[in-house]
């Protein structure tokens, strides 16, 4: 660990990959979304903003840091 990672703090933040619940389709969605989003291609709510971190609806295949 070098000394700047010791100054410099990582952020908390993330994009996460969520497959729709109801078609299977797969996007990004940030971690710390501050507007609902919906899926691109049947327009279920994938993404709700909670204040702070994103509540999901829908299942997370990956984390990309």
């Amino acid at each position: 660990m070098s000394e700047w990672d010791k100054v410099i703090p990582k952020p908390k933040s993330r994009f996460y990959r969520i497959k729709c619940p109801d078609c299977g389709n797969e996007q990004f969605v940030f971690s710390h979304a501050t507007t609902i989003v919906h899926c691109n291609v049947c327009g279920a709510i994938l993404a709700e903003p909670s204040g702070g971190k994103t509540v999901v609806n829908g299942e997370v295949t990956a984390i990309l840091d």
